[in-house]
């Protein structure tokens, strides 16, 4: 009999042929090497499978694999890992637009010290409408810890069935005490472009004029996902059939997402040049370029894009591109730096998946995007706000963002949970949030646009 049942065997698979993979094309010393490793697996699995003090079934070997390679992978960086077939199900649909849960992207984030973090709660989702806030720092589910817990084993703890409930337990940015946010749970469809307010006549629709008398558009993406850029490109042509003069691109928070929606969403506003590159170690440099003809917005349309420290990934793209090719003003905080691409490579007979940290993205300029963890804040990464238009926030002016933020996004006399007490107390006693970021931003436009109605009646005088 052989020293691995059959069913073990094929449970290790990925990391066999993973180990294979890498081996195949190198030279023999390395090759040899690489079976040493994957023998090694194989030894230490086989001595767990004989000796532990408890027989282990199928099931839990097969978690014990999956443990070993995200374990190792997330020594690498922390946004590679294995995603299981559960997993996996749920990562197609998310692309999409459309998955179950209560809303939420969450990360092992840098920013608060490799805890888990709310990248990005969804707008009209339950979390969002439960009080959850970006930089939310999640201590436990449903009672348990998380620390040391992974971020794929956090995702199963929160996500089930629609009308399920989840209980977090998270320490919102700035406070001291946590509170527990009791959650339940939704099918999540997320529109991905938004406007500033809902109309009143129709509550589930957005405005997406924030200074009608200028005729000042404002849209929201919230992600980019493989209906975004079809969004986005329905509404701006609405907006230019209505007279537009100026617009605002927030792209606050954003996360990020698919390189397709970022790249397509750049070519509305160029007509040409670089967007991005990608550049890897074992594979040939990407270009992304814009195509001649393909903008449907003028080229002497003012824009201004809006960025924060949270603004990731496919955000800092877009940004990069229209600052780059000086096609629009960035205006903001720098962003977050998260400027590495991660393949999805189908394994198990496209059961699982691998994502793997395989390249980086570079700008136009041929600057650098990722902010690496040894990176300084001198060195160069991310996107900067154009001289004259950073606007430093300071955290009291974040949080309150994220309420004011939310308040206006709710869908008005829908029933939600209040704000913790503390926070309302505290922000009872100040004056109305100012949004000193969009008002910027506004004031640059409506200069723009008053200069050019004083040159055009200048022509016809």
């Amino acid at each position: 009999m052989p020293r691995w049942n059959l069913a073990w065997l094929l449970g290790i698979a990925s990391v066999a042929l993973l180990g294979y993979a890498v081996s195949h094309s190198a030279p023999p010393r390395e090759k040899d090497q690489d079976y040493e490793l994957v023998r090694l697996v194989v030894d230490v699995l086989d001595e767990v499978d004989h000796k532990y003090v408890r027989p282990l079934d199928i099931q839990a070997k097969r978690k014990l694999v999956e443990d070993m390679v995200n374990g190792g992978l997330e020594h690498l960086d922390p946004h590679s890992g294995f995603i299981n077939e559960k997993e996996y199900k749920r990562f197609t649909l998310n692309s999409k637009g459309k998955f179950g849960g209560v809303g939420i992207q969450i990360s092992l984030d840098r920013l608060n010290a490799g805890q888990l973090t709310v990248i990005s709660p969804m707008v009209d989702t339950p979390a969002y409408e439960a009080g959850v806030l970006a930089g939310d720092v999640i201590l436990k589910i449903d009672g348990r810890s998380t620390e040391n817990m992974r971020v794929s084993e956090a995702v199963d703890l929160i996500t089930g069935d629609p009308g399920t409930k989840v209980v977090l337990t998270v320490l919102h940015e700035g406070s001291k005490e946590p509170v527990e946010l009791e959650i339940t749970r939704a099918l999540i469809e997320v529109q991905s472009v938004l406007g500033d307010l809902r109309k009143p006549s129709s509550p589930k629709e957005w405005e997406y004029y924030i200074d009608k008398p200028n005729q000042i558009g404002y849209v929201r993406l919230i992600s980019f996902s493989e209906t975004t850029a079809a969004e986005l490109r329905t509404i701006l042509g609405n907006l230019e059939k209505e007279g537009l003069r100026g617009l605002v691109l927030d792209l606050r928070t954003n996360p990020g997402g698919l390189l397709r929606a970022a790249v397509d969403i750049s070519r509305m506003f160029l007509n040409e040049g670089r967007i991005v590159s990608t550049k890897g170690r074992n594979q040939q440099e990407e270009v992304y370029d814009a195509k001649a003809g393909g903008a449907i917005v003028p080229a002497d349309l003012p824009v201004v894009v809006l960025i924060n420290r949270l603004s990731a990934s496919a955000s800092e793209i877009v940004a990069a591109a229209l600052q780059d090719h000086k096609r629009a003003v960035i205006v903001g905080e720098r962003s977050y730096g998260k400027g590495s691409v991660q393949n999805i490579i189908e394994m198990e007979g496209r059961k699982s998946a691998l994502k793997l940290t395989t390249a980086s993205y570079w700008r136009p300029s041929g600057k650098n995007i990722h902010r690496f963890p040894d990176s300084k804040e001198s060195d160069e990464w991310g996107v900067r706000p154009d001289p004259g238009y950073e606007v430093v926030l300071k955290e009291d002016e974040r949080i309150d963002y994220l309420y004011y933020r939310r308040d206006r996004d709710i869908v008005p006399g829908k029933a939600v949970p209040s704000k913790p007490k503390t926070d309302k107390e505290k922000r009872s006693e100040k004056k109305p949030f100012e949004d000193r970021t969009l008002n910027k931003a506004l004031d640059y436009l409506r200069g723009r646009i008053e200069k050019a109605g004083t040159a055009l009646g200048a022509a016809h005088g």
